[in-house]
Formats: structure tokens, C-alpha cells, sequence
């Protein structure tokens, strides 16, 4: 058993994340996925999560490739809404959720634009605000007719949060929502990638679109502005490459 404590401001955050946790071991069952898994959540309150501890191995092109077919698998299952309907975290910060009928507005909206208005540097924000204010209804369309539908996201899919025993993938750290499958493979190419079995495997079972790498900016855009406020100007390049991927497909 492994037992984690919250280091974090926010009296729910475990509690979000054993919620994570269940929806993702729920969608993979009902995937029928087998080599992917979740740890079981014994218990959870404000201070303490107490769940499966996991012998960590090093990742194989075996164990690579049973990650991206599960993730796959999983994406494949429509969701039918966009969102959540109930708020959550990423990393140490807020994530705003509620349902919506569509992509383009819950992300322009809930993940772009929330991040733009916890700027604190007033020149910044009104640079990247006008930018959404402008382009914002264009990009949304844009999403929406590039989207299959809606997945089960990991939410915060970087190297960390993908675990290999011997046999198995595990997924961790979760900040859980519906939305465009490809906001999951973007944010996997954040921090080095998955190595190529992950990518061939995904491909095979379901292939990413032909506009995933304009896509993969944008996506990746929300990430950096959270890093960004986060951490701050460390992460301010990968922010304005995602700004200017967003003009190269709306203008």
C-alpha cells in the first residue's frame, strides 16, 4: 500500500483525485483493457489517500505498447458531454469543469481562458486575452470540426503519471475530464514523449487525425500557461508557440 499525503492548499484535492482514479479503472474495465491500471483507492479523506503501491520497473517497448493500445481503447468510448460538472486540480492549481454540448467553447473557455485571467502581469494578460477575445469563436469552431468526440481524458498525462511494473502500465495523478482525445496525446510530447512503441501502438488502434500536429500547440498551450503561473517565465516561449499556433489556424 502506498499512502499520499496532500502538500497542497486545497482541502479536496485528494478527494478529487481518488474520484480520478475510480472513473479511470471504471472506463478501462469497461474497455476491456487488462494491461493498464489503476491504483485502488482503500481510502481517502482531506490529509491522506491511501491506495495500491506500485513496484516500479522500467518502461519496455512491451509495456510502452500496452499503454497506448489501453489508452486507445479508452478514448475510443464517447462520452457524450465535454467537461466534468465538477471542479477539480491540475498539478497545484485549480481546474475549472462544467458540462458543455461542446468542445471548442468548454476549451477556449474553461482551459484557455481561465488560465489567461490568472495572470498576474496585466501587460501579459491583456496580450493573450485579446488574442482569445479575437480569435476565440474561430478557434472553438475550428476544434469542434477537427474533435471525433468526446473521451475520458487523463487530464495530466506527462511522463510522471505513467508508471511500468514488470508486467503492467499504471496511470497516476489523474485530473480527469471529457474532451478531445488528442489534448491527452499532446500533453504526452510535453516533456519527451513516450518513446515509439507508445505512438505505433495508439496509431494501430486508433490512429490520431490528420491535424493532431497543429492540434498538439493548442493543447499543449494550456499546460504551458498553468506552468507559466505556476512556476513563471521558464515556461512563457511554450506559451506564445501556443498562441501562435492558434493564429496559424484561424487566420
Amino acid at each position: 500500500m502506498f499512502i499520499k499525503r496532500n502538500a497542497t492548499e486545497f482541502a479536496d484535492a485528494l478527494i478529487c483525485e481518488a474520484e480520478g482514479l475510480t472513473r479511470l479503472r471504471e472506463a478501462l474495465e469497461q474497455a476491456g483493457v487488462t494491461t493498464v491500471r489503476v491504483p485502488e483507492v482503500f481510502q481517502v479523506d482531506e490529509t491522506t489517500l491511501e491506495m495500491t503501491g506500485i513496484e516500479s520497473a522500467p518502461a519496455t517497448p512491451g509495456t510502452l505498447s500496452m499503454l497506448g493500445e489501453g489508452l486507445a481503447l479508452v478514448h475510443r468510448l464517447d462520452q457524450g458531454k465535454y467537461g466534468w460538472g465538477q471542479d477539480n486540480y491540475i498539478g497545484l492549481s485549480p481546474q475549472p469543469n462544467r458540462w458543455s454540448d461542446t468542445w471548442g467553447d468548454f476549451f477556449v473557455r474553461d482551459r484557455l481562458g481561465y488560465q489567461v485571467g490568472c495572470i498576474r502581469d496585466r501587460k501579459l494578460q491583456t496580450e493573450f486575452r485579446d488574442i482569445l477575445d479575437r480569435y476565440g469563436q474561430t478557434l472553438a469552431g475550428w476544434l469542434d470540426s477537427n474533435c471525433d468526440h468526446s473521451s475520458l481524458l487523463h487530464g495530466d498525462l506527462w511522463s510522471g503519471n505513467a508508471l511500468f511494473d514488470k508486467r503492467v502500465a499504471w496511470l497516476i495523478d489523474p485530473a480527469i475530464y471529457c474532451g478531445d482525445r488528442e489534448a491527452d496525446l499532446a500533453m504526452t510530447e510535453m516533456f519527451g514523449g513516450f518513446g515509439t512503441a507508445f505512438y505505433e501502438e495508439y496509431d494501430r488502434v486508433y490512429r490520431r487525425s490528420p491535424e493532431y500536429e497543429h492540434k498538439r500547440d493548442i493543447y499543449n498551450l494550456y499546460h504551458y500557461l498553468n506552468h507559466y503561473n505556476l512556476f513563471g517565465s521558464g515556461y512563457l516561449g511554450g506559451c506564445r508557440r501556443g498562441f501562435d499556433a492558434i493564429l496559424r489556424v484561424v487566420r
